[in-house]
């Protein structure tokens, strides 16, 4: 892969947050305002944009692909969970602890690895990309929330409810279906999926930009044990993903989709399941802010090592 294309994509995507932190500075994007479109990017267009990736002709072996990533990132995601349960062991604060473990484990797949996806690779980047998401979904609805939540049989209960009603799941075994029958949606509605799809990269962009804005990194905010599960999240895990998929034979842009998707920065529901938790949300802002922007760095030298092996 073009590394020089990869580094381009990244600084336009920070030239879109830019756009978005411009649009909170100047008070045009409040809370509320913030909050309905982070809902509709997570329950309209990202559905559309992985149906839409679907439809295309079938493939046996483009489906044994996908069916081999997916195993590849189950293991590395149960390889995250066992080395940060055994690194932040040791941190006496709670809350501190489950920030740590939950942003070193998981990626802002959704909001800055489709649209990256969807930019460099198309439709074919995105089909793969929905592996990572589906993932994502599982794990942080089941090991994710429960860092931040007590156990008992009722939560998990509703937490396997969650998964199997986010629109994202119910949009992947849509898009399956669509791609193994090989049918084709009306052209009406076809056309309305590829538009709403269409927004999802400069919306995505402009929403992380706006959550930067209120971000005040300073030597109060800075704890130094934060920089674990910065090198952990941006650097480290996507190497071991990495060295998972080619050893699975893993090549092309199965491979550089989902390594992209592992090698985005802390995920933004770091902060929501911290204030679920009522717990400080300061070190999970900071966690996540931090990572997003050393990401404009650390994805391309993941990248560099991926075009080595």
């Amino acid at each position: 892969m073009d590394i020089s294309q990869l580094a381009n994509q990244i600084i336009l995507m920070f030239i879109l947050m830019a756009v978005g932190l411009l649009t909170n500075k100047l008070g045009f994007m409040h809370g509320q305002t913030a909050t309905d479109l982070t809902n509709i990017l997570l329950y309209i267009v990202s559905p559309c944009l992985i149906i839409n990736a679907f439809e295309q002709h079938f493939s046996t072996s483009r489906l044994r692909t996908l069916g081999i990533v997916m195993l590849g990132i189950i293991i590395t995601y149960f390889i995250m969970v066992l080395v940060t349960n055994l690194i932040f062991k040791r941190v006496s604060n709670p809350n501190l602890k489950r920030i740590m473990q939950f942003g070193a484990v998981y990626s802002n797949a959704g909001f800055m690895g489709i649209p990256l996806a969807s930019a460099l690779f198309g439709s074919t980047g995105v089909f793969f990309a929905v592996a990572s998401l589906a993932g994502f979904n599982v794990f942080c609805w089941t090991h994710g929330i429960a860092l931040f939540t007590p156990h008992n049989g009722q939560d998990s209960r509703v937490k396997w409810r969650q998964i199997l009603l986010n629109p994202n799941i119910i949009a992947i075994i849509i898009g399956l279906l669509i791609f193994m029958s090989a049918a084709q949606l009306p052209s009406l509605l076809n056309q309305t999926i590829t538009y709403v799809s269409s927004i999802n990269t400069p919306l995505s962009m402009i929403v992380i930009g706006n959550s930067l804005a209120a971000v005040k990194l300073n030597r109060h905010t800075l704890d130094a044990r934060l920089w674990t599960p910065l090198l952990l999240r941006n650097l480290i895990f996507p190497v071991i993903c990495l060295l998972i998929l080619t050893g699975f034979g893993v090549t092309g842009i199965p491979l550089y989709t989902t390594v992209l998707m592992a090698a985005c920065p802390v995920a933004g529901n770091v902060v929501l399941f911290t204030l679920k938790d009522h717990g400080d949300t300061t070190p999970a802002v900071t966690l996540m802010s931090l990572s997003t922007i050393l990401c404009i760095v650390t994805i391309p030298v993941v990248f560099t090592l991926s075009n080595w092996l």
